[in-house]
C-alpha cells in the first residue's frame, strides 16, 4: 500500500478540494515550526469514501535541528461525527415538533422563567416567544416545593 501513496503530493492527491488551500497552509506551518493541534480535516480514501481525521501536524526535524519535513498525527473521528450529525438532525426535528405542536407547549428553569414557548402557545396568549422568554408579563408561575 505504501507504494501508492509514496511520492504523491498529500494535499492535491487526498485531501478534499474546497479544505485543500487551509490544509496546505498548516502544512506550510509546521515546515516553519509552527505546529498545529486538533485540526479536523476531511480525508478522501482510495475508493472516494470521506473520513473525518483530527490531526496534530508536528515539524520533524533531523538530529542537527534542521527543518526536513512534517509528521502528521491523526485520530480518525468519522463514526463520532456522523453520530453528532445524527443528534443534530434529531434535535433538530424535535424543536420542530414542539413549535409546530397543535397543543400548547411551554416550559420555566428552575427560577421560574420561561425557556420553552411553541408557536400554538404564542397563538393562544399573544405573547411571542422572544417576549415570553425574556419577561414574565402577567403569568404567574411560581416554583413547585416538595
Amino acid at each position: 500500500m505504501q507504494d501508492e501513496t509514496f511520492g504523491l503530493p498529500l494535499v492535491s492527491t487526498f485531501i478534499r478540494q474546497q479544505l485543500q488551500e487551509s490544509v496546505e497552509t498548516v502544512m506550510k506551518n509546521a515546515l516553519l515550526g509552527l505546529e498545529t493541534a486538533n485540526y479536523e480535516l476531511e480525508f478522501e480514501t482510495k475508493s472516494k469514501e470521506t473520513r473525518y481525521l483530527l490531526v496534530n501536524a508536528t515539524t520533524k526535524r533531523d538530529s542537527e535541528g534542521k527543518i526536513i519535513g512534517v509528521v502528521g498525527v491523526a485520530q480518525d473521528v468519522t463514526d463520532t461525527k456522523e453520530k453528532d450529525r445524527a443528534v443534530a438532525s434529531m434535535a433538530t426535528e424535535l424543536r420542530q415538533l414542539v413549535d409546530t405542536a397543535n397543543a400548547p407547549i411551554f416550559g420555566i428553569d428552575a427560577e421560574g422563567k420561561v425557556n420553552e414557548w411553541n408557536n400554538k402557545t404564542a397563538e393562544i396568549t399573544g405573547f411571542r416567544k422572544v417576549s415570553a422568554s425574556c419577561c414574565r408579563h402577567n403569568m404567574v408561575l411560581s416554583k413547585i416545593h416538595y
